[in-house]
Formats: C-alpha cells, structure tokens, sequence
C-alpha cells in the first residue's frame, strides 16, 4: 500500500452561515484547499455529510459539489455515516489514494444547519438514532447523552459538575480559534450557574449546531515536489468500527466499545500505543463523550475519565491535550462535517500553524469522529512526514 498525505487543507468559519449557500460555502473550503497545495488538482471527491437531504432538500451532492467546483469527468460520492461522516469519506479517501486507484483525492466535510429551525434540526439529527426504538419515540440525541450522563454520576459517585472541565478547556482552547464559533474562555462559576437543557446536561455541556465546511487534499508524497511549500502530515493509521445503533441494545451503554476498538486498530496500524499520541482531538459533541472516550482510549480506567479534567491532564501544557483547537464545543459542531474539521486542525498542530494554541513539539495526532453514542468510530493517526521513523 502507498504512503498517504495531506497535501492541502482549507475551512471556514463555523457560525450561522445564513448568506451563503451549502454550495458556496463547500466551494470556499475546497478552494482554499487548493491554494494550500499548489494547485494540486484532485481526481476523486469525497463528501462527508449528514443531513443535506433533509435540511438543505438536496442529495447528490458530489456530483452538485465536483460541478460547482469545476472538477469535471472526475469521481465523486457523498458519505452518510451519522456524525462520523467527514471522518469515513477521509477514510475512504486515503484508501484511494494508498490503493493506487487514484492520485489525488478532495475529502470535504460541509453541513448547514441553520437551513431549518431549531425543532427540525433536532428531528434531523435524530434520524442518526434508531428510528423505530429511539427517535419515533422522542428520544433525541441530547436526552440521549443525558441519560448517559446521568447513570454515569451515579453509578460512579461523580461530584456534581465534575464533567464542567471539559467544556472549560474546550472554550479556553477555542479562544485561539479565529476560526471558532466561540472564542472566549468560560469561568467556572459560569458553568455552574448555566441554565439546564436535559438534566444533568446544561448549555456548556452541549456543542452548538453550526453550518461549516473543510477540505482536505489527499495524494502521495511521491507526487508532490522534494520542497514542498508546507510540513507533510501522514496518514499513518485508519480504523472505523461499529456497535449496535441503539443504546438500549448493549450490554453496557457507559462502555464506548466501538471507540475503543477503532482506537486500538488505528494505533496498531501505525505502530504506535495511543499514549504515544502529543494530542487528542476527540468528539466531544456532549461534555459525557469527552468521559467516555477518554476511558475507551485507555487514558482512565473506567468511571474515573472525569478525573482528567480536573488535575490538568488535558490542557495544552498537558500530558494529553484535548480539543486544542477548541474541539466541537468552541468551535460548533457542524453535524457531518466535524471529522474534516478535527483533521484540519489536527494537521495545523502538526504543521506547527496552531497559533497561539500550538503544542510545542508535536509530531503525532490521534483523531477520533463518532456516529451517535459511539455507534460509528472512526479513528486515524496523524504524523508530521519527516518525524516518521
């Protein structure tokens, strides 16, 4: 198998984008893309998205999108997997390209969610559930991490707002994001004086929706030139896993068995344990993912992830930073997007373009993207090219 690269990388801003089409703004990210890689022209299109179809009524989007872009003649499909959808169409683009199939492939996660209000875009998002057992009986994917939220601090005797720390980081983290929703750091005592949406979950709990898109070039290095204008990030390890869509169907819903699977193929497959990581950008679309996730990496036994908010494990000056960009939290959640976006910024750190965040010294990423509550994980390993041993 062929060495994969990113080439290029492009975004917008995630906000409430209400003056620009879906199109128009897919366009901007491919085409700062583009620019980022010298012109580097693509021969593949991947479009990681969730909810065009329902919310922007339009489907089809590779085409719509390679169109628009003028990549004409060119192979293009959108990907469809709940929250994880930027993540497996990267996925499947690096195995394009490593296959040898084709050279250069644009991986691109866009989503709109502002198209339609509040009530709809719940709806939407729900259809990410079990429709039959879950969302046709109202169960939304914010009761849903509530639910999980709350058997966790009982089962495990957590503190009251001990998850808080995880959204504190996050916004303190986004402040360094021009690109973030929101760019200011939040006080604790503003965490726990935050109005509740879905007990125990309270505003800061919650990542806001958000419109957005972000591009990534694939290609092999071979196919760039020996200076190239920019670090080379590699693609050194890839997984996507699943486990039962509904909740209710598992044995342990606090156990993110398909997280931690994903976790420990991406690693092997890169040769590295996830420790070995400078950083994690996890989906921290609910402050109990963030918990769970930790724990299903392997960074806290079970029951005790809460704990690494607390003690300074997960800033940027510590031994595994987090959401260093401001993760979905600060920089919004833009449904099927957020996969390209966590690489975007991913390749940022590695490139040592973090800004005012950046991790000194970072060589390897470890990415994770989730469909729901850890139904879908999909999971990559990160390197910086000329740190590879």
């Amino acid at each position: 198998m062929r060495d994969v690269v990113i080439a290029g990388i492009g975004q917008t801003p995630v906000a409430e984008h209400w003056e620009i089409s879906l199109r128009e703004l897919a366009f901007q990210a491919m085409e700062a893309a583009l620019d980022d890689a010298a012109g580097l022209r693509p021969s593949a299109l991947y479009v990681g998205n969730m909810l065009s179809a329902s919310l922007s009524h339009q489907a089809h989007l590779g085409t719509l999108l390679a169109d628009f872009a003028g990549f004409t003649s060119i192979e293009a499909a959108a990907i469809e997997a709940a929250g994880a959808s930027g993540a497996m169409a990267l996925r499947i683009g690096a195995m394009a390209v490593a296959s040898g199939q084709v050279d250069a492939v644009m991986v691109l996660g866009v989503e709109k969610l502002s198209d339609q209000v509040t009530g709809e875009v719940e709806a939407a998002l729900a259809m990410g559930t079990d429709t039959d057992y879950e969302a046709e009986q109202g169960m939304t994917g914010t009761a849903q991490a509530a639910m999980l939220a709350q058997r966790y601090l009982h089962e495990f005797e957590v503190p009251e707002h001990a998850l808080g720390g995880f959204p504190l980081t996050a916004h303190a983290n986004g402040a360094n994001n021009p690109n973030a929703m929101f760019q200011r750091a939040v006080k604790p005592e503003a965490y726990a004086k935050a109005g509740m949406v879905s007990a125990p979950l309270n505003m800061f709990d919650i990542a806001p929706n958000a419109d957005g898109a972000a591009a990534v070039l694939l290609t092999r290095p071979d196919l760039l030139p020996p200076k190239f204008a920019h670090p080379l990030v590699e693609i050194t390890g890839s997984s996507a896993v699943t486990d039962t869509l509904a909740l209710h169907d598992r044995p342990d819903p606090l156990a993110f068995n398909a997280a931690r699977l994903s976790i420990e193929r991406a690693c092997a497959d890169a040769g590295i344990m996830p420790g070995d990581a400078d950083f994690f950008e996890l989906f921290d679309a609910f402050s109990i993912y963030t918990a769970l996730s930790m724990e299903a990496a392997g960074f806290a036994e079970r029951g005790k992830g809460w704990e690494l908010a607390q003690n300074g494990f997960i800033q940027l000056d510590g031994e595994m930073p987090i959401a260093t960009l401001g993760g979905l939290k600060a920089r919004g959640f833009p449904g099927g997007a957020a996969g390209v976006y966590q690489t975007v910024e991913a390749a940022l750190q590695l490139r040592g373009q973090a800004g005012k965040g950046q991790i000194a010294g970072a060589k390897t990423a470890l990415v994770q993207s989730l469909g729901g509550p850890a139904s879908t994980a999909v999971t990559h390993v990160l390197t910086r090219l000329d740190e590879k041993s």
